[in-house]
């Protein structure tokens, strides 16, 4: 963690609960948080920073008074971006956070070219294809966080479902959120046991389906929010797998070349962090029907691809 320093773009619920968790697991040694509240912000890297001397971590915290203290960030976690609001169109969406990630990965450019991003803001697969087409930089070096979450969300509701299994379950996610993840039960476990052996199918499918609506559920009982702590958990690991150089394998959003049969789209595989970013995509063999839901969230990605092409590049 010597001089690894790591910024925050975008300290909302996310970024804020992210820069916390990543204080006091003291993984590097310093983290700039920005956001366009400034005043909000100072108040959180105080913050942030008195937590982590309690916590006797070494980790430094602080608000960026310029863009350039940004400079020579190893990870750059990019949380920026507007929530969907009443009436507002996908497509308004996607084109507002569009030119908002724009301007940040600009600054990027200038000051952290060879950082590595990650990228958070929502549509997610979308932001990271932007992020790349904006940015120039190469497709190891930007990926979305996504995969991770979705997989400790499945993994809760299995733990629900058996009763036992706490800190022993693996499970596996790919695609997009909601209705676009494809979970993997055939490559899930619970203590090296296959899922199918401790699972009915019908058990199964109801974990899947309540792990598509598992951040719908969260909105819905905060009304005014959305979830914060299992998604700044999850980025934290992706930051420590790629800062440790650890080459762990995690689901994540990424530029496809070939793989699993796409190119120039982005989707949620298993990748290998390391301290390149993206040292290798996974290709797991894939039933009929997981290939046939993987081309779904493929498609559903393209539509939107094929709206920034048209209409924001």
């Amino acid at each position: 963690m010597i001089n690894k320093k790591v910024g925050i773009i975008g300290v909302g619920n996310v970024g804020s609960t992210l820069a916390y968790t990543l204080a006091h697991k003291g993984i590097c040694s310093s983290i700039i948080l920005k956001d366009i509240r400034e005043n909000i912000v100072e108040a959180m890297a105080l913050d942030i920073s008195q937590s982590a001397n309690a916590a006797k971590s070494h980790t430094t915290v602080h608000a960026a008074k310029n863009t350039n203290d940004l400079e020579g960030c190893d990870v750059i976690v990019v949380t920026a971006g507007i929530p969907r609001k009443p009436g507002m169109s996908r497509d308004d969406l996607l084109l507002t956070n569009a030119k908002i990630l724009k301007s940040v990965i600009d600054e990027i450019k200038i000051y952290s070219p060879d950082a590595i991003i990650i990228v958070v803001s929502n549509p997610l697969d979308a932001m990271v294809y932007a992020a790349l087409k904006t940015s120039g930089f190469k497709k190891e070096q930007v990926l979305g966080m996504a995969g991770i979450l979705d997989s400790a969300r499945m993994s809760h509701f299995i733990l629900e479902k058996l009763g036992f299994g706490a800190g022993q379950i693996e499970s596996s996610v790919m695609g997009g959120h909601g209705d676009d993840m494809v979970p993997l039960p055939n490559h899930s476990t619970v203590a090296g046991v296959a899922l199918n052996e401790l699972l009915s199918q019908e058990e199964i499918e109801q974990i899947i389906e309540k792990t598509k609506n598992g951040g719908l559920q969260i909105v819905k009982l905060l009304e005014t929010g959305s979830a914060y702590y299992a998604p700044a958990h999850a980025t934290s690991l992706m930051v420590e797998a790629i800062l440790d150089n650890k080459k762990k394998i995690y689901p994540c959003s990424v530029m496809l070349d070939g793989e699993y049969g796409y190119k120039n789209v982005v989707a949620g595989v298993p990748v290998m962090l390391g301290s390149k970013g993206v040292e290798k995509i996974m290709e797991l063999k894939l039933t009929d029907e997981q290939k046939r839901l993987f081309a779904n969230s493929v498609d559903s990605v393209q539509s939107l691809i094929n709206v920034l092409e048209e209409k924001f590049f």
